[in-house]
């Protein structure tokens, strides 16, 4: 029997919540916290997932009334543990490729006043060609600029009907890009004045960071679930029991976001910039540098990469030679956060496959990992060895093959042709080796800047590139923690 109301009794709270995306992580993190407000503080509020790709999951979340179970495991009060609950916060799921009508009639329920998202890094890109009259614009700030003016449109500039809005993606300022590429819009649509001004009295962009590691999709929790609750649930998502969110906007929006009355890590402040620098250089950063280098030497996991002799020495000699010296912040207190983080990283309930991580990794790479190598550059005149030596791992990765066996890459059309088209300039000889690195460095559709300018980069890349090559991945892991012994 699949997951559904009926078997579990669960209503569904009036709708007050679009969320852009239907993944993993908001149903592990947004998702589940309105759960949990609704179940501890009365929110009552439930949420309507917009598809923001053509292809996605609404339909299979919409086979089980919105309902799915998370499987929350790690570390929590000292001990080793692991919850599930079925999530019921989520009243349906729509694909605007297929129902563009019913995506804007969102904006005409006079109840809705949140708005969350999460696009990836990559989401939150202005697109040129979209026009307000797609059904629906291809880029996620064309769709949300489209909603809000509908909602305009039908309550007649009402200011009381515009939005909170709470964008998740990974990226500095988030809700302040969001809002860059809306005015965008609107200047290119020529729309009024008047809707101009009530998008900026009338609704909220805020800034946020978003913290829990939220491996996904499992098997394994999927057959548990099956075997003790009866039910069938493909939807079922895992996550680590911790979790962070920090909203950095007018101190009224936590009285319409009851977080702390349902005992939720959720921090309203006046700003985010401290807490995301410490977060993304520490966690996500790590994650990023790990990925193609751990899963070249053949690992598959975050776990078994911590526990691997090899790559564990390797990851812990890039936090603490490469990634807290470049930060200006107090050592005792990065050192320390980086210890939680490692342990989060061994939760021994949790795998998180590389390959989910992997996910837009040159975007990943440029938000999470650039700026530090950046910083140490200009802090200590050279090179981070290690992050350098991941620069060239993600290039060897995006070849798209390990062993004689496919790597499913996963990545926005442009990257994946340029690396399709400059392996195959290389393999035919075509060009060689230093042209490719001074090529993807130099690409400002890439980087939005010219990376060779960064004194001995190309140089150093190119060197490790092609040893990874010619000696393989965990050969030249090995050197690098040799040399830094």
């Amino acid at each position: 029997m699949k997951l559904n109301r009926k078997i579990k009794n669960i209503e569904k709270a009036p709708e007050r919540i679009i969320q852009f995306g239907e993944g993993n992580f908001l149903r592990a993190f947004v998702d589940w916290m309105v759960d949990e407000m609704n179940r501890k503080a009365g929110f009552n509020s439930s949420v309507v997932l917009v598809q923001p790709i053509n292809f996605g999951m609404v339909d299979k979340l919409n086979e089980q009334d919105g309902l799915y179970t998370l499987v929350s495991k790690g570390i929590k009060n000292g001990k080793a543990l692991k919850e599930s609950q079925v999530i019921g916060s989520v009243s349906r799921g729509l694909n605007p490729y297929t129902q563009y009508d019913e995506y804007l009639k969102l904006a005409e329920n006079p109840d809705m006043r949140f708005i969350v998202s999460n696009t990836t890094e990559a989401g939150i890109t202005f697109d040129a060609n979209d026009k307000l009259n797609d059904q629906p614009a291809s880029s996620f700030p064309a769709k949300l600029t489209a909603l809000l003016y509908h909602r305009f449109i039908t309550f007649n500039g009402d200011a009381s009907k515009g939005f909170i809005i709470l964008p998740c993606e990974l990226i500095d300022r988030n809700g302040d890009k969001l809002q860059k590429c809306v005015r965008q819009y609107c200047d290119l649509w020529s729309l009024d004045r008047e809707f101009i001004n009530w998008l900026d009295t009338a609704n909220v962009f805020t800034n946020t960071l978003v913290d829990r590691i939220v491996p996904g999709f499992s098997p394994e929790s999927a057959k548990e679930v099956k075997e003790k609750e009866g039910y069938e649930d493909n939807m079922v998502v895992d996550g680590e029991q911790f979790h962070l969110w920090v909203i950095e906007g007018p101190q009224w929006i936590k009285n319409e976001i009851p977080a702390e009355a349902a005992g939720l890590n959720v921090l309203f402040v006046d700003d985010v910039t401290p807490y995301r620098t410490r977060k993304v250089r520490l966690l996500n950063g790590p994650h990023t540098v790990m990925t193609p280098v751990a899963y070249l030497c053949g690992i598959e996991y975050v776990g078994d990469a911590l526990e691997d002799e090899l790559m564990g020495q390797f990851i812990q000699q890039t936090i603490n030679n490469d990634i807290i010296p470049a930060l200006d912040m107090p050592k005792e207190e990065l050192e320390k956060f980086a210890a939680e983080v490692l342990d989060r990283f061994r939760n021994p309930f949790v795998k998180h496959a590389l390959m989910s991580i992997s996910l837009n990794s040159i975007s990943k790479f440029k938000a999470r990992v650039l700026d530090t190598i950046k910083e140490y550059n200009a802090k200590y005149n050279e090179l981070p060895n290690n992050l350098v030596l991941s620069l060239a791992a993600l290039m060897a990765f995006y070849k798209g093959e390990f062993n004689g066996k496919a790597i499913t890459l996963k990545d926005t059309d442009y990257v994946l042709s340029f690396f399709n088209t400059n392996w195959k300039k290389l393999e035919n000889k075509e060009m060689n080796l230093d042209a490719f690195v001074q090529v993807f460095l130099s690409n400002q559709m890439i980087w939005g800047e010219d990376l060779t300018k960064i004194e001995g980069l190309c140089e150093r890349t190119a060197f490790y590139l092609d040893k990874i090559i010619h000696e393989g991945m965990e050969e030249v892991v090995k050197s690098v923690i040799s040399i830094e012994a």
